[in-house]
């Protein structure tokens, strides 16, 4: 089984190695191969994503990825800039369908920002699809306003749209990943204003008749993100666009304590997939020591569930982390009186720990 390593910027390599640490001690027999990428991939290459960075992606089984970006390369132009490869690797290998977990573990539920009765066994899944809508759309740029009544001025646009086997494939997704859950479903759109997601709409409500054993709900994407806060239990899967996905996975994040407990996976049409942290890369503490890892760690728990077919290991590694958090060790985001304090490498060595 190879494994791509792609530590990435910032915050990247400290949670990547913790994870490592982990994947180490499994008693498996991974081949892990690392590469530059992002910032990193710029300095070493030129090239946010460079060719062998890609090359190895596209080889391997599977991609653990860490995080992109740095204040140092905000001033690239657009195609340069470290956010670019995470875009391209999404494209290049397929991933379509991004699914996050949103899950609270019951010692957490005093970190959330909501009362602990509102969050209190909280456990959804946001499936995002991954490689189309605005972000991907053309025509897009700067040009002379053709009408209106700017009508002459400079514009930025961009173009959101969705053809109809995008949406088909995120839909089957959605259904089966609903058919092993509660067998509920929300599909979340703007189909009052936009006529891409009337569109979509549309075409998930087709899919529903392939799964009548699931229910189906549609959600204005307003309603969906103020649901969320006000009772988010009442959700067990949803599924939304690209740009829809990417501001409600991150606002269910919070539910949860800490972005630094989220996992996440991108996934091809054969399971083949990417996976990250849905936290960024956090320059302002790289070096400190002081990051998360366990977002990391559940990512690759991930990996080994979806991609390479190995759910015991995966559970070994979910249990672990479920074991740290009992024993009161918190990395400071997730910090509260009366537990202990601890940093990027003791909780990663806590869960090795926990797993031998």
């Amino acid at each position: 089984m190879k494994i791509a390593i792609l530590p990435g910027d910032g915050i990247g390599p400290e949670i990547i190695a913790q994870a490592v640490k982990v994947l180490n001690v499994l008693g498996e027999q991974f081949e892990l191969e690392s590469a530059p990428v992002g910032g990193a991939g710029y300095a070493a290459h030129g090239h946010p994503l460079p060719e062998g960075t890609l090359a190895l992606a596209k080889a391997a089984d599977a991609v653990l990825f860490g995080a992109v970006g740095d204040y140092q390369y905000d001033t690239l132009e657009r195609a340069l800039r470290p956010e670019q490869a995470i875009l391209g690797l999404r494209k290049n290998l397929g991933l379509f369908a991004n699914l996050r977990p949103a899950i609270l573990y019951p010692q957490l539920a005093n970190a959330s920002t909501l009362k602990p009765e509102v969050v209190s066994g909280l456990d959804i899944l946001i499936i995002r699809e991954l490689t189309g809508d605005i972000y991907f759309g053309q025509p897009r740029g700067v040009r002379e306003c053709p009408d209106g009544a700017f009508k002459g001025q400079r514009e930025g646009y961009d173009t959101m749209r969705y053809a109809e086997g995008e949406i088909r494939r995120i839909a089957h997704v959605a259904f089966q990943a609903a058919q092993k859950r509660d067998k509920r479903l929300t599909s979340v759109d703007k189909a009052n204003v936009l006529e891409t997601f009337q569109f979509w709409r549309d075409i998930v409500t087709d899919v529903h008749k392939e799964y009548p054993d699931v229910a189906l709900e549609h959600m204005y994407v307003d309603n969906a993100a103020m649901q969320l806060v006000r009772a988010p239990k009442k959700f067990d899967v949803l599924v939304t666009g690209n740009m829809f996905g990417d501001i409600l996975s991150d606002q269910a994040s919070m539910l949860t304590g800490s972005i630094g407990m989220l996992p996440s996976a991108s996934l091809d049409a054969n399971n083949k997939g990417l996976y990250e942290p849905s936290h960024g890369s956090a320059p302002d503490i790289a070096g400190k020591g002081i990051a998360n890892p366990l977002a990391t760690i559940l990512s690759a728990a991930m990996m080994l569930r979806y991609s390479l077919n190995r759910a015991e290991q995966a559970d070994r590694i979910e249990n672990a982390v479920k074991h740290v958090l009992s024993q009161g060790l918190r990395t400071a985001d997730i910090y509260e009186a009366g537990t202990t304090k601890v940093g990027t490498e003791q909780m990663g060595d806590a869960v090795v720990k926990a797993l031998v």
